[in-house]
């Protein structure tokens, strides 16, 4: 695996033998520990803190579409809480990495998660699944949820999350999201463009098609379909950030060979999700390439839905909030707070951003600091418009 090139694992000893053994031991389990998942690893979300209590959590489908299926963190307990839906990433990995993101917002939600399913298990015969697929998906999970509800984005589906609050919006459909979180999305890439933004801008959408699209073997239930593999995404992010993987893996050594077991266990686990990667139909990934990434079409009015021009001046009573970290180096300052622009018909006191200066990609919605300091914030703007 490629992070394991460049990283030393030689023994700090003290001629202790119990040393030399923790120090085997560490380097074997490493090894060992190099390997990709194409399982959906679980949410490991089995009770939350609420009101000083700990209240169990059961996991429950609520519905079960093809593509994807609308999961509900069911808590026993019977005072009502806002509910929220979550709109999780589909670029490679499953719904499970945001669990730090859905077991927070547990404390003071009713959490619905978009649970998006491996394109290589899905039948050929259940047809395509493009970006407009996406935003039928989170329309109908809305109506599932009901009136009264709120979305909060996650990275590249904050497009998606948008356009179909916008479709419902001129709709006046009622299950309509009150509050609308985006979080770290390429709203418009053409503000502070990334890494990320110049790879999907260098080639044309052909040589996409040609170099990273692959057939399904047949083995699997989605035989013959063409998908976009998740272990060429995980290879691209990790190149990306190569030394702090490395750095990271350093670090697990050492806290393996110390005996420090829970620093361990907490690299250990998110390793274990990070590894664990999922196909994308080859439409989905191709139409994010073409019109998220190089033609920016939300952005520029040029987004359609099902024949129909998407207009995000048409909410005007969804409150939003859009939040951005100030290293992220995936999602550039400026791409998430343009949907404020785009919003043009909400008031004042329903529109929010929030920057969290100290913070990259991931820790916008995993980590202390987005729940210490930019969860309270996501909050705030939910409650003020229960």
């Amino acid at each position: 695996m490629a992070a394991m090139q460049g990283i030393s694992f030689m023994p700090r000893l003290n001629g202790s033998f119990a040393q030399l053994t923790r120090h085997n031991a560490a380097v074997m389990e490493l090894m060992s520990r190099f390997r990709l998942s194409h399982s959906r690893p679980a949410f490991g979300i089995h009770s939350v803190r609420v009101d000083n209590r700990d209240v169990p959590v059961i996991e429950e489908v609520a519905l079960d579409l093809p593509f994807g299926q609308l999961l509900h963190f069911r808590k026993d307990m019977d005072t009502p809480q806002p509910k929220v839906l979550v709109t999780a990433p589909l670029s490679g990995h499953f719904a499970t990495l945001l669990a730090g993101t859905v077991k927070v917002l547990l404390r003071d939600h009713d959490v619905y998660v978009t649970d998006w399913k491996n394109a290589r298990d899905v039948p050929v015969s259940e047809g395509n699944f493009g970006v407009e697929d996406y935003i039928s998906y989170v329309i109908r999970f809305l109506e599932e949820i009901g009136p009264g509800g709120h979305i909060l984005g996650v990275c590249q589906p904050c497009v998606q999350a948008l356009a179909a609050v916008a479709v419902m919006s001129e709709d006046r459909n009622p299950a309509t999201p009150r509050t609308m979180t985006l979080m770290a999305g390429p709203v418009d890439v053409r503000e502070s463009p990334t890494m990320v933004n110049d790879l999907a801008n260098e080639k044309p959408v052909e040589w996409f098609e040609r170099n990273v699209i692959a057939r399904v073997p047949w083995r699997y239930a989605g035989a013959g379909r063409k998908v976009y593999p998740g272990f060429v995404q995980l290879t691209a992010f990790m190149a990306m950030n190569m030394d702090r993987h490395r750095a990271q893996h350093r670090r697990l050594y050492d806290h393996m060979v110390s005996g420090e077991t829970e620093k361990a266990r907490r690299i250990k686990e998110f390793y274990d999700e990070y590894f664990a990667v999922l196909d994308l139909t080859e439409e989905f990934y191709i139409e994010t390439i073409e019109r998220i990434f190089q033609k920016a079409e939300l952005a520029t009015g040029a987004f359609t839905y099902r024949g129909r021009k998407v207009d995000p001046s048409k909410i005007r009573h969804t409150a939003l909030l859009t939040v951005e970290g100030g290293r992220d180096d995936i999602c550039g300052l400026g791409q998430t707070s343009a949907a404020h622009d785009l919003c043009a018909s909400l008031r004042p006191h329903l529109k929010r951003h929030h920057l969290q200066a100290n913070v990259g990609h991931y820790g916008v919605f995993n980590g202390r600091k987005w729940e210490n300091e930019i969860y309270p914030v996501v909050r705030n703007m939910i409650l003020a418009m229960e």
